[in-house]
């Protein structure tokens, strides 16, 4: 019995692993689909229910984790040498906030969603770019700008202007959604093609 389930713990972990893996080429968004086809009918499933558009729910989990889903801010240092705490509580493909993630679930319903799961980062961007567009008015096909509101947070969305980082951050943000958008124009059909892949 103990042996079963040790080898059923193995072969969870390795499942996980195995899925959670970062795609080999995550500037292409084709390649991303070619090797993670899930991924592309979870993308689609946002851009259908929450209205946006896949190559910009890609660009923001490229600019906030690159697709790592362990991915966490670096730690702090005191005297530039000995490990301190993390400055946000930051975690998985989203880099959504604690906080954040909590109002998600509790919005959604989503309460067993997690951070690390790539249908849940994607869905809590669908969800996240949603209330942006009703609170600032920003389109959801507006890359840059909702990069900023994503970055900073719908409060401090107004202050954007004083700070040059961010800016410079949504602008990659942006020119990296146009390009996945040109990628996804020249394979979106064959992708198509496997919707009676069910699993």
């Amino acid at each position: 019995m103990v042996i079963l389930k040790n080898k059923l713990l193995i072969l969870i972990i390795f499942l996980l692993t195995g899925c959670s893996s970062i795609p080999n080429n995550t500037a292409n968004s084709c390649s991303i689909f070619n090797e993670r086809y899930l991924w592309y009918k979870h993308t689609k499933k946002v851009e259908r229910e929450w209205g946006t558009p896949i190559y910009i729910q890609l660009a923001i989990i490229k600019m906030e984790s690159d697709f790592d889903w362990l991915a966490k801010p670096p730690r702090q240092k005191i005297f530039k040498v000995i490990p301190f705490k993390r400055p946000s509580s930051s975690f998985g493909y989203s880099q959504a906030v604690r906080g954040t993630w909590e109002q998600y679930k509790k919005e959604t319903g989503n309460k067993f969603a997690t951070r690390a799961r790539f249908k849940d980062s994607v869905d809590f961007i669908g969800w996240y770019t949603s209330k942006t567009e009703n609170i600032l008015k920003i389109s959801k096909k507006d890359a840059f700008r909702q990069y900023l509101a994503y970055h900073e947070g719908w409060g401090n969305y107004k202050y954007y202007k004083k700070n040059k980082k961010v800016i410079k951050l949504a602008k990659k943000v942006e020119k990296q959604s146009n390009i996945y958008k040109k990628q996804l124009s020249g394979c979106k059909n064959n992708l198509n093609k496997n919707k009676y892949i069910i699993f």
